[in-house]
């Protein structure tokens, strides 16, 4: 079951197809956490019910999106071992302690004050409770740190010597882990992580404001993701440019794929808005093009000299065609976050913000366009680092495990198969629990409020809000 193609690219297919499911969900869950955490402080501050009904709703969320991300993960990592053994063996010195550490860092803390985040409240007082609350969101970030650091070093490698028989020899661990591109992909990553999360919400506060725009808990969501959509989306517009000049500096040759460039441009490099890259022909055919506008982006000047794919031998380039394609869905992407954001915001200055029904139908649509844009960004960082998994010293090629076409072939149909039914069942449950309105019970909320405000415990007559929010997850 080979479908013609050879052992390294099923195994490259199988590696993306996996990461791609895995990756959906920490890009939801990192965002979560934090969203969650800042529920729970202003539910503490204010003792405004509504932040405590808007934390059980979204805790159930992200206790099932975590979930999926864990299982994901570890079926993951395992290819390291089984397709790309001859990686893990030459760069395992390096991979391996950065991955150990985020276990022992950042999994451990989540999983250690997960329980009580979700199930603590009445269990440790709400002091111990926020705490828990915040370790798991910092927990989120760490283990993101420890992953861009890993997969930013196999982009731009340092602080390593190669022994006799090519294996990676750590020399200085500041520098593996604070290696050049490391700054910008952890901050392009961890901002593309908040903005998947902002759009998801305000796509859900969205649809209940379309059912009920009275709904305050859902003019609460809306209104915090529309706030994080206009404040965060520029900052990544420019983070993104950073992230750009760092890779011209440093993976030229992934550039010029993305930009469709074959010809090197010594005094200006157009902007191609479109084309089809082909790389048996090295041109880019039916080209859109804005003069020395790729220049001014790249480099800054308008005359800026552009390396086009020809200066490097075709064994030494990556593919044009993927990179191409999936870098403009994330831009387009991009420039659509930021104009629904700017649009919020004039909708805020009009007060129309919870009474525009186009507004919070375009937030709908765009509800999934944060997990479409991480994806097309990891494409094209991945794709554009062939034929290398560490970049200018180990190639793909001499990387993968001694394995047969068939087998992994086989092992490729199996996860798909198994994928699509498990986590198609977690993303439609996710789907009921978006479904379902965040409507305060004001028969025990409501009135409760004031009680918790001045210090008092709820009668036994009373019902919990926990076991109430956790009655309505079900």
């Amino acid at each position: 079951m080979t479908f013609g193609l050879t052992a390294e690219i099923l195994a490259r297919i199988q590696f993306a197809f996996t990461v791609s499911f895995h990756f959906i969900f920490p890009a939801f869950s990192i965002g979560t956490a934090s969203f969650l955490a800042v529920l729970n402080a202003l539910w503490l501050w204010k003792r405004d019910p509504a932040y405590l009904k808007l934390f059980e709703y979204w805790k159930t969320i992200f206790a099932v999106t975590f979930g999926m991300g864990v299982v994901s993960g570890i079926v993951m990592s395992y290819q390291f071992g089984t397709n790309w053994s001859v990686f893990s063996e030459k760069a395992g010195a390096v991979i391996g302690p950065l991955m150990g550490y985020e276990v022992l860092t950042a999994f451990f803390l989540e999983a250690g004050f997960l329980g009580i985040a979700l199930f603590g409240r009445k269990r440790v007082g709400d002091g111990l409770h926020m705490v828990a609350v915040a370790m798991v969101a910092i927990g989120t970030l760490i283990s993101a740190t420890w992953i861009t650091s890993a997969n930013s070093w196999m982009h731009t490698p340092a602080g390593f010597s190669l022994d006799a028989n090519g294996a990676f020899i750590p020399e200085d661990w500041w520098a593996i882990i604070f290696n050049p591109s490391f700054p910008y992909r952890l901050t392009h990553t961890v901002l593309a992580a908040f903005l998947t999360t902002a759009f998801a919400v305000g796509a859900v506060g969205a649809w209940h404001l379309l059912k009920d725009r009275e709904n305050r808990q859902a003019r609460i969501m809306f209104s915090m993701a529309m706030w994080m959509a206009a404040i965060v989306t520029p900052i990544q517009i420019f983070v993104g440019d950073m992230h750009g000049l760092n890779t011209l500096e440093h993976q030229p040759a992934k550039i010029a794929a993305m930009e469709g460039h074959y010809e090197t441009h010594t005094d200006g490099a157009p902007l191609i808005l479109f084309g089809i890259p082909d790389d048996e022909a090295e041109t880019t055919h039916y080209a859109v093009e804005i003069p020395k506008l790729g220049s001014l982006i790249l480099t800054h000047s308008l005359d800026g000299e552009v390396k086009g794919l020809k200066e490097w031998d075709r064994a030494d380039r990556p593919p044009a065609l993927i990179p191409f394609f999936t870098f403009r869905i994330m831009v387009g992407i991009g420039f659509l976050m930021l104009g629904l954001g700017m649009w919020s915001l004039w909708s805020r200055w009009r007060k129309t913000l919870y009474t525009n029904r186009w507004l919070h139908r375009s937030a709908v649509v765009m509800g999934g366009s944060g997990f479409v844009a991480v994806l097309a960004g990891w494409y094209t960082t991945e794709v554009g680092r062939q034929p290398y998994t560490v970049y200018g010293l180990m190639r793909t090629a001499d990387s993968l495990s001694p394995v047969d076409a068939p087998a992994v072939g086989a092992s490729l149909v199996a996860f798909v198969i198994v994928y699509f039914l498990v986590f198609g069942a977690g993303v439609f449950y996710l789907f009921r629990l978006f479904r379902r309105p965040p409507i305060l019970d004001e028969d025990h909320e409501l009135d409760k409020a004031p009680h918790r405000a001045a210090g008092i415990t709820p009668g036994p007559a009373q019902e919990d809000p926990i076991k109430e929010g956790l009655r309505h997850a079900d």
